[in-house]
């Protein structure tokens, strides 16, 4: 989760469609066209493992839009295949 948040503070789009899961992949997140995003930080409030291959994050990140504070409440979905997780979708 951490990396991902990281990649969005970064703008690397490649990076995070890679570590999206191919089931629910976009074809492109059009991050350097979408208004410009003042990350301010990520909490992670709990993470856990529901099985041995799926996981749940879930998380606040605080960000500016236009100069306005907003917060991004979500529980998100981890598939892991192979040796490596993957973004899988979320509640928010």
């Amino acid at each position: 989760m951490r990396s991902r948040y990281t990649a969005y503070v970064l703008g690397l789009e490649n990076y995070l469609l890679a570590t999206w899961h191919a089931t629910t992949r976009p074809a492109e997140l059009h991050l350097a066209t979408t208004p410009p995003t003042q990350w301010l930080g990520l909490t992670v409030k709990r993470h856990e493992s529901t099985s041995a291959e799926t996981a749940v994050v879930e998380f606040v990140a605080r960000h500016k839009i236009g100069g306005r504070a907003q917060r991004l409440h979500e529980v998100s979905h981890f598939v892991r295949e192979g040796e490596r997780w993957y973004y899988l979708d979320a509640e928010a």
